[in-house]
């Protein structure tokens, strides 16, 4: 071990941070202690933190169960990474995730989230309260839905989000409830069964329970559905590799995730911002914001990819295929206006009220986000949600129309 990773291991353990076996664990040299509290922070033996832009607040505990290898993550106050390894991510308030764990670049765990044991993840977003259980893998996907602990969207165990195609890409993120509604935190949950599956990308409404053991192909847009399914009829029929039937839904799927992102953006530029400093510091703020910026970068690019495929193979019908050529066409223009939409959208005098609202509940309530949020008068609600359906409308109205 260097000096200089010996003076960092000193200089957590003489401000605070428990570090029962402190020859066992990594510090790597550009980490910075100043951005480690030393409230309750307790990192156990055969831990490796690396990342100069590594942050970790108050009450955390690292590798309980296992060792964790974090590089480059925010993590809020009273967080538990049991074991694992966690880069690039953002994990707001008691957050809790088991050993095993696989959590990779762009994904935000905000407050109350969570993950049993042996969970993958690469560009995902759950809202708070939402519950993955163990053996799961659920890249690019953005989950939304429940009211609190007792009340939560959940993954049932031994699930998979498919996001790779036949067609190799990766134009497939899953929008399971929606920002819009979903910030509210008050709308029905959504319950993916064990064992089953979703094929992206795909949008689900809330209320949606989906039976354990089912692989879902297609969208469900309306509210308190029950899917269930068996496995796929057999078959044997000639197949072309790589070519596309069904460009406009994934698309338009693309889309709307996209639009969503968007909106989440605003919502944390311009509602989290509100609680800047009060409850969280300003680094796990930029932190999050980052890892929208990840993640919608990801998403253009993935979709550019897709574009670029289905112009060179095989498109089923002529219908689509002149849809498809009018898409390749248009591709150029929408991504700069996705690109625009980030600094400014929706409607002003919607946000300017929603704010101020929430600013007057603050004075009451305190600076918790989610109370604040949780006494939002019902009037509030529904001009919150209009504010960021616009946003998402403005983008996908500009592509339709």
């Amino acid at each position: 071990m260097t000096v200089k990773k010996c003076g960092i291991i000193k200089a957590l353990i003489d401000k605070g941070v428990t570090i029962p076996n402190p020859e066992c664990v990594e510090i790597g040299e550009d980490v910075n202690p100043d951005r480690i509290s030393g409230q309750g922070v307790v990192i156990h033996s055969g831990c490796k933190i690396f990342g100069k832009k590594t942050l970790i607040l108050k009450g955390t505990v690292v590798g309980y169960e296992a060792p964790v290898t974090i590089e480059n993550c925010q993590i809020g106050p009273d967080v538990k990474l049991n074991g694992g390894f966690f880069k690039e991510s953002v994990f707001l308030k008691q957050v809790s995730i088991g050993s095993c764990a696989h959590v990779r670049e762009g994904t935000i765990f905000e407050e109350y989230a969570s993950a049993a044991h042996s969970v993958g993840v690469k560009q995902t977003i759950l809202f708070p309260y939402v519950t993955l259980g163990s053996q799961i893998n659920f890249c690019d996907c953005l989950m939304a839905g429940g009211t609190g602990k007792k009340n939560h969207s959940e993954v049932g165990s031994s699930y998979i989000h498919f996001n790779f195609t036949p067609q190799q890409d990766k134009a497939t993120p899953s929008l399971i409830g929606d920002v819009p509604r979903g910030v509210m935190l008050n709308q029905s949950p959504i319950f993916l069964g064990g064992q089953g599956g979703l094929v992206g990308p795909s949008r689900i409404a809330y209320g949606v329970t989906i039976a354990a053991g089912t692989i879902f192909r297609n969208d469900e847009l309306r509210e308190n559905r029950l899917i269930f399914g068996g496995a796929a009829k057999s078959g044997n029929v000639a197949y072309k590799p790589g070519a596309y039937g069904i460009v406009r839904r994934i698309f338009n799927n693309n889309l709307h995730y996209i639009a969503n992102l968007l909106a989440l953006g605003h919502w944390y530029q311009h509602i989290r911002f509100q609680f800047l400093s009060k409850e969280f510091p300003l680094e796990l703020y930029e932190g999050v914001l980052d890892k929208l910026d990840l993640a919608m970068n990801e998403r253009i690019k993935r979709l550019d990819e897709f574009m670029k495929k289905t112009s060179v193979f095989k498109i089923f019908s002529e219908k689509l295929k002149k849809f498809n050529l009018d898409l390749i066409q248009q591709w150029p223009e929408i991504k700069e206006m996705i690109y625009s939409y980030r600094k400014t959208a929706g409607d002003d005098q919607l946000k300017n009220n929603l704010i101020q609202t929430i600013q007057k509940i603050s004075e009451s309530e305190g600076n918790d986000y989610i109370r604040v949020i949780k006494h939002l008068p019902h009037e509030d609600i529904k001009k919150g949600t209009q504010w960021l359906q616009g946003i998402v409308d403005q983008v996908i109205s500009k592509v339709e129309g």
